[in-house]
Order: C-alpha cells, then sequence, then structure tokens
C-alpha cells in the first residue's frame, strides 16, 4: 500500500528544507491566523503616529531644539528599522525637529558590535548618510536609581542625555519578558552590563515556575517597565510582523498603554490553542530568528505546549553563526546532563548560561533533535540530537512510533503553542 506524502517548505536560514511527512502522521500544521494585508506598512505606521495611545502626539512633544534618541533594534532581531523610520522622521518634522539634532541608537544590550555595513542596511542608506547613527556602549553608561525589582537602571549616556527618548521595536512573544517591545530597548537594549545581568539573573528565581512567554504579568515585563520610567522613555513606536516579516500592525505613543494594545493584536496572531501530539519539528522562520542557537531556543520554547511529556521536537535552525554566546558554549561543553545545566543554573546566575538551562530543562521532558549547520558534537553538548536533515529525524521518531502523530510548526519564531 502506497503511503501518501505531504511535502512541507520550512524556512532554513535564507533558504528552504522540505519536510516530506506521511499524512497519515500529520497532527495539524500550526499555523498563525495572520490577516490578509490590506493596507501599506508605511500606512500602518503614519495611522499609529497620527492616532497615539495615551500619549500627545510626537510633533507635539519635540521642537525645533529638541536633542532627540531614537532606540532601535540589531541586526538580531527582524524588525524592519529601514520601514519604521521614515514616517517616524517626518512626525518629527512637523514638529520642527532638524537632523543635526537626532540621534539613532543601534540597541545591542550585550550582543556583538555590529560592522558599518549592517548599520546601513538596518536603517537605509539615506538616513545614514543624512543622521548620526551610533551603537550602544554599555561602558559608557549612567546609574539612575533601582526598580522595584532591585535592577539598578544604568542606560547609555547619549540615551539619557536626549530631550526626548523614543524606542522602535518588533512586538512578539520573549520567553521571559512576556513580549518584546515597549521598554525592552531601554532594559536591556541600551542599559549597562550589570543592569543587563540583574535583569536577567531575576529569570532564575522564575525558571521553574509556569511559561512568561505571552503574558502581559510577567515580573520580568513590570521590571522592563519600571527602568523605562525612570530612564524617562518618553514614546514608543512597535510594530507586528506576520511570518513574512511584513508589518501587519503597528501602535505609537505610552510605553505601557500603546505596548499592551499592540500585544492584543500579537495574540490574536499567534498565540495558537493546541492538543498536545507525540512530536512536533519546529522551523524558527528562517533568518534572522535562526542565526545562532541562542536565539533558535525561543522557536523551541514556543513549541514545548504542542508536544506529549515524553515526545520528541525536531528543531529546524540553520545557525550560521554557531552557539551565539561564549558563556552558553562554555556551559554546553562543562554541563554533561540537562540536569547538570538546570542545577548550575538554580544555584549560580550566569548571563548565556540561562540558555543551556532552558535547554536542559526542554531535554529532559522531550528527546530533542536539532537540523543545523553546527558541527556535531556542538548539537550533542546542547542537548539535542544532531540529525543532517528533517527526513532523518523523522525516520527516526517514526522509527520508534510508526503511527506518530506530528505537529509542524513553520514559523515557530513567532507562533505561540498554548495547551488546549
Amino acid at each position: 500500500m502506497t503511503t501518501n506524502v505531504k511535502t512541507i517548505p520550512l524556512a532554513f536560514g535564507s533558504g528552504i528544507l522540505e519536510l516530506d511527512i506521511p499524512e497519515k502522521n500529520i497532527s495539524s500544521i500550526i499555523l498563525p491566523s495572520e490577516l490578509e494585508i490590506k493596507e501599506e506598512g508605511a500606512s500602518l505606521i503614519k495611522k499609529a503616529l497620527e492616532n497615539p495611545i495615551k500619549s500627545k502626539r510626537l510633533s507635539d512633544i519635540v521642537n525645533p531644539d529638541s536633542r532627540i534618541a531614537i532606540i532601535v533594534s540589531d541586526v538580531t532581531r527582524p524588525t524592519p528599522t529601514a520601514k519604521i523610520l521614515p514616517p517616524l522622521l517626518e512626525e518629527l518634522y512637523i514638529g520642527g525637529a532638524k537632523n543635526e539634532n537626532i540621534t539613532i541608537v543601534f540597541a545591542l544590550g550585550l550582543h556583538r558590535v555590529q560592522t558599518e555595513e549592517e548599520c546601513r542596511q538596518l536603517v537605509g542608506e539615506d538616513i545614514f548618510e543624512k543622521i548620526r547613527c551610533i551603537q550602544h556602549d554599555r561602558k559608557r553608561c549612567r546609574h539612575l536609581g533601582e526598580t522595584s525589582f532591585g535592577t539598578p537602571v544604568e542606560v547609555f549616556e547619549e540615551v539619557i542625555d536626549s530631550d526626548v527618548i523614543i524606542s522602535t521595536g518588533t512586538l512578539e512573544f520573549h520567553y521571559y519578558a512576556g513580549y518584546g517591545g515597549g521598554g525592552k530597548s531601554i532594559l536591556p537594549g541600551v542599559s549597562s552590563e550589570k543592569s543587563i545581568l540583574s535583569f536577567h539573573s531575576f529569570y532564575s528565581k522564575l525558571f521553574e515556575g509556569d511559561p512568561l512567554s505571552g503574558r502581559t504579568d510577567s515580573p520580568a515585563r513590570k521590571n522592563i517597565e519600571e527602568a523605562a520610567r525612570i530612564a524617562g522613555l518618553d514614546f514608543i513606536l512597535n510594530v507586528v510582523l506576520d511570518s513574512k516579516k511584513e508589518i501587519v500592525d503597528a501602535v505609537a505613543g505610552d510605553l505601557i498603554g500603546a505596548h499592551r494594545k499592540g500585544a492584543e493584536y500579537v495574540d490574536a496572531m499567534y498565540k495558537v490553542p493546541v492538543e498536545p501530539a507525540d512530536a512536533v519539528v519546529v522551523s524558527c522562520g528562517g533568518f534572522p530568528k535562526d542565526i545562532n542557537l541562542y536565539q533558535a531556543t525561543k522557536s523551541l520554547e514556543n513549541a514545548t505546549s504542542a508536544v506529549k511529556s515524553g515526545g520528541s521536537i525536531i528543531l529546524v535552525a540553520e545557525c550560521a553563526e554557531g552557539i551565539g554566546n561564549k558563556v552558553y558554549e562554555c556551559w554546553n561543553r562543562e554541563c554533561r546532563a540537562p540536569e547538570d545545566a538546570v542545577k548550575r543554573f538554580k544555584n549560580r546566575f550566569e548571563f548565556g548560561g540561562h540558555k543551556a538551562a532552558i535547554v536542559g530543562r526542554t531535554a529532559k521532558k522531550f528527546k530533542l533533535y536539532l537540523v543545523s549547520k553546527l558541527p556535531e558534537m556542538e548539537s550533542r553538548n546542547a542537548f539535542f540530537i544532531p540529525t543532517k536533515s528533517i527526513d532523518e529525524a523523522l525516520e527516526k521518531v517514526l522509527s520508534e512510533n510508526p503511527d506518530a502523530k506530528i505537529h509542524v510548526m513553520p514559523n515557530g519564531g513567532w507562533t505561540l503553542t498554548v495547551k488546549q
């Protein structure tokens, strides 16, 4: 008897891998409830800027003498900064803002410094030439106070020396802060190493609790917003993207009010209730979500609710830039078993090590396969079973259970599964 096979394309870096899966094994293809794009991104941004939430318009906030800092995402984020900036600048010009008083600041957090070419590409050639663009320097931060969570608020001096601070970014799920966007470009975006490490160390206390992704009541989100208020963040402009990285919604205004409105939109599109299956095949959705394993683990987290305990997860992530964090790499080498990473993290927080603990916690519950460009040993060290192709990984799952029911998640970086 011939088995009907379905071919499902899955993004892998900037390319595509094909999953050939027997139809009888498909439980469902988990896709976001994406709406048809009826309006240009620029138009959505313009509307958001003209109708800010719980805030005056930017054109009413600035004047010809205002020194303005615009915080933008770095290369590890899919934020379409080059599309966001032109309508934002237009709004500032209405208020009389001058190019020579505007500084664009790339929020690096603890990420690597970008090349000039990357900076040019992110903001667009024209804007790069006419407006000063600088990268966050975590050694040039000033202490402004502390949040109620005990996190020191130490922010890049170029940002806090501005009269008006504007934050841009993408609103999407975040494993710890509930959602990205909002004040996250301040903490951790343009904060000192001490602030960032304090912010992340708090996660070890919440590690064994309920998942925090997709929750606006995440303690980390509250910590972020306290820090952003202390730093004087005046205005946010966040976009929501679909899986093709097209802008489908935009919110502007108050750092909490506008953020919550955007979060509602993200939920409606990307929270997908599922019945757990025997296995899930999850692609991050391609570059930059799978630029390295550090970023790709977010998609792994988003898929866990789709699998029965003891089931299998096949993560499809190119990881062209390797592991992506030296500490994460070090923990992977030093922790022999998943339990070691979890125990070590609970006893001693180290930024980067939290990723080893997250994967370790997941590996204790599920069998993890990885389809990537990582050397086999690096995959094994990170608690994954390395496979050379999706077909090989699927074969391994089906050899253990030929009748396995399998979910497929083509956009794991965007989609959050929640148990039905």
